[in-house]
């Protein structure tokens, strides 16, 4: 689909009125991962010509005839951030040609079909959840900050959530340990847990559906497309803060304490308290600090 729209748009030119059959398909393969659905940003939806008529929730993002509309702006980086927010590659000279001669011509309907959203699969509890059932889920609330793209000119604490590897990679430490939700930072934030809670800007938060879904996913060992469970991050470090729940267990997470685990003003149960550690083969957290907060 992505060849045929580059193939119309060369052969148009930037001044022909394509119509938005041609555009929409654009916007389906690289807008409305994002810009769909009741929960798109700032309620600006790409999928049919009315929603990109509508707008956002700050007006107009394309206004006929006119080279500056804001969306061709965040198109070619004369705003920030730049689109499609989990670029680069961001769109290449040809397709953003294909773009602003729509406008040019005054964004005829043509056909006026929609540009589809890629299906979504929501898997039931207790079914597996694989990496593209949660994808979507951070391109939505997440990269907005949490990407080279970010809207903060740099990702909080290096953490990239662009991409299966970034968010396994984690960023200053460890996000997502396979296997052990209560124990990785990003179900913490987005279930409220620890503090901040993301997505930064809410409420409103994630939908409880997508919050289970992230959960479930880093249950079952955090698999990719092809279901394949991610490795140990053997030696990674994990920081917790929150209540203390048993005598070696913050918000229901375990960890090991040991004769090499720097003890200082040990919490007492329903207490507030800091756990510094390092992951082990087996995948248990082993304490290398742990003290009253």
């Amino acid at each position: 689909m992505r060849r045929t729209v580059l193939a119309l748009g060369l052969l148009a030119g930037p001044g022909m009125a394509q119509d938005f059959a041609e555009v929409g398909a654009l916007f389906a393969d690289r807008c409305v991962m994002c810009h769909s659905g009741e929960d798109a940003p700032l309620g600006l939806r790409l999928d049919t010509l009315e929603s990109v008529l509508k707008g956002s929730e700050n007006g107009p993002v394309v206004v006929a005839g006119d080279g500056a509309s804001p969306l061709l702006r965040r198109l070619r980086g004369e705003a920030e951030p730049q689109m499609p927010l989990d670029g680069p590659p961001f769109l290449d000279p040809a397709e953003i040609a294909l773009v602003e001669g729509w406008v040019a011509a005054g964004m005829p309907a043509g056909e006026a079909v929609a540009a589809p959203a890629p299906e979504r699969r929501r898997p039931a509890p207790g079914e597996p959840v694989l990496w593209p059932d949660v994808q979507p889920i951070f391109f939505k609330a997440c990269i907005k900050c949490h990407s080279d793209n970010s809207k903060l000119e740099a990702p909080p604490e290096g953490l990239r959530l662009d991409s299966l590897e970034n968010v396994l990679r984690g960023g200053d430490r460890l996000v997502v340990l396979p296997g052990n939700p209560e124990m990785s930072e990003i179900w913490r934030r987005v279930v409220g847990v620890a503090e901040p809670r993301m997505p930064f800007d809410g409420p409103p938060w994630l939908p409880e559906e997508d919050i289970r879904l992230i959960r479930d996913w880093i249950a079952q060992g955090a698999p990719d497309a092809g279901g394949v469970a991610a490795q140990i991050p053997v030696g990674a470090r994990i920081r917790l803060r929150g209540t203390l729940t048993a005598e070696a267990e913050i918000d229901g997470a375990g960890f090991v304490i040991d004769g090499g685990t720097r003890v200082d003003d040990r919490p007492r149960i329903g207490g507030a308290a800091e756990m510094r550690g390092v992951v082990e083969a087996d995948g248990t957290v082993r304490a290398e600090r742990f003290r009253d907060r």
